[in-house]
C-alpha cells in the first residue's frame, strides 16, 4: 500500500507527547530512563506481549524479525486476547507489553495504579476502522453513522433484522452482524463513538479478525467492522463502505485518516510498555527499540498508516526518558487529530 501523508503533521503530534506535563500514573519521576533506575534482571529472556488483535499483525512481524536477530531462540512471545483482555493481564503485571487499539481506560488506569504497574504509552500507527459487506451486496454503496447506530444499537424495540429496516429502498435481505468480541478495543471504540454505549449482543463475535473476514465473505447479508489492514488483505472477498458522518461519504484510507475527514472511525494504535520491565529486563528495552526502529516499514506493509520516521524517533526518546502515563483522558477521542489529542495536558491522579 502506498501512503501519502503530511510528514510534519504527525511529527508535531508525538513532539507534543514528549513535552506534555505530569503523567497520569504516580511513582516514577519524569525524565528517568528505564535503563537507569535498577540493575538488569538477566534471568528473563522472553518479552511477554498480549492485547489487541488489530495491533497483533504489526507486533507479530516485528517480533519475528527481532527473534531472528537473537542467538538464544525465541525472545518475544506475542498473543492476542483483545485490548481489554490484554490490559487486564498487563495491569496485573502478567505481561511486559500490551498492544492496544484504544487508549487505556479510567478503570484500567485505576487497576494499574492499584497494582503499582507504571507504563509508557507509545502510539505506533493510525487505523481506519473499516465497515465491510459481502461483494454480493449491490445495494449499499455507503452508510451513515446513524444507520450504523440503528443496526447495532441494543434496544429490543428497534432491533434490526433486515437490510430494508436500515434504509428504505434497500432489499428484504436478512442482516447478519459480525464484530470484535467484548474484550476487543475495536469493539469498545465502535460502541463508544457510533452507538454511544454497549451494542446489541446478538452478533457473530470473535477476537480473531480473520474469522470475521471469512464470516462476512461467506454471508450475502453480512455487515461487519474491523481494522483497515484486514480489509486490505482481502479486497476481493469484501467491499468497504464509505461512511457519512454528516458531510458526505468518506472512504477509509490513509489520506482521509491523516486529514481527519474519516470520522468518527479514525484512531491511533498503541503499545503500552511496563516501566519496571523496561528497567530491569534488557530484552524488553532491546525489543521496544527494535519495534520503533522497524515500525515505519512494517506498519505500511501490513496495511495500516504509519507515523513519520521522525515521530518514531521522538517516541524512542520518550521511551528512553521514561515518560510514564497517558496523554489521553481514559476515553476515545474520535473528533480530534492525534496532534490535537496529544496537546492535551496529562492528568494527575
Amino acid at each position: 500500500m502506498t501512503v501519502h501523508m503530511n510528514r510534519g503533521y504527525l511529527a508535531v503530534g508525538l513532539s507534543l507527547l514528549v513535552t506534555s506535563c505530569s503523567s497520569t500514573t504516580s511513582g516514577a519521576p519524569q525524565g528517568t530512563s528505564p535503563q537507569a533506575d535498577a540493575p538488569p534482571v538477566q534471568q528473563s529472556r522472553t518479552v511477554i506481549i498480549d492485547g489487541s488483535s488489530t495491533v497483533f499483525p504489526i507486533t507479530e512481524v516485528i517480533a519475528e524479525s527481532f527473534n531472528a536477530t537473537r542467538s538464544s531462540g525465541l525472545e518475544a512471545d506475542v498473543s492476542f486476547s483483545g485490548t481489554t483482555g490484554g490490559f487486564k493481564k498487563f495491569c496485573e503485571g502478567q505481561t511486559d507489553i500490551s498492544n492496544a487499539s484504544r487508549p487505556i481506560s479510567n478503570e484500567e488506569i485505576a487497576a494499574c495504579d492499584a497494582n503499582e504497574v507504571r507504563y509508557i504509552e507509545l502510539p505506533i500507527a493510525f487505523d481506519a476502522l473499516t465497515v465491510v459487506v459481502n461483494p454480493q451486496n449491490t445495494w449499499a454503496n455507503e452508510i451513515t453513522v446513524e444507520e450504523l447506530k440503528k443496526a447495532w444499537e441494543s434496544s429490543a424495540q428497534s432491533r434490526i433484522t433486515n437490510w430494508s429496516q436500515i434504509r428504505p429502498g434497500w432489499p428484504d435481505q436478512p442482516l447478519t452482524l459480525f464484530g470484535p468480541g467484548l474484550d476487543s478495543g475495536t469493539y469498545d471504540y465502535f460502541s463508544d463513538v457510533v452507538v454511544g454505549g454497549n451494542t446489541r449482543s446478538d452478533f457473530v463475535a470473535s477476537e480473531d479478525d480473520d474469522l470475521l473476514v471469512r464470516g462476512v465473505a461467506q454471508t450475502p447479508g453480512g455487515l461487519g467492522y474491523f481494522g483497515l489492514a484486514y480489509f486490505e488483505a482481502n479486497p476481493t472477498d469484501l467491499r468497504a463502505l464509505p461512511v457519512d458522518s454528516g458531510s458526505g461519504p468518506v472512504e477509509p484510507n490513509a489520506e482521509n485518516v491523516v486529514n481527519a475527514s474519516y470520522q468518527p472511525l479514525s484512531r491511533p494504535l498503541f503499545i503500552y510498555v511496563n516501566y519496571t520491565s523496561a528497567q530491569r529486563n534488557p530484552v524488553v528495552r532491546d525489543f521496544v527499540e527494535h519495534y520503533l526502529e522497524t515500525a515505519p516499514q512494517v506498519v505500511e506493509e501490513i496495511g495500516y498508516i504509519p507515523l513519520t520516521e521522525e515521530a518514531y524517533n521522538i517516541a524512542l526518546v520518550n521511551f528512553h526518558q521514561g515518560e510514564v502515563g497517558t496523554a489521553f483522558d481514559g476515553v476515545p477521542q474520535p473528533d480530534l487529530t492525534l496532534s490535537e489529542v496529544l496537546r492535551k495536558t496529562k492528568r494527575i491522579n
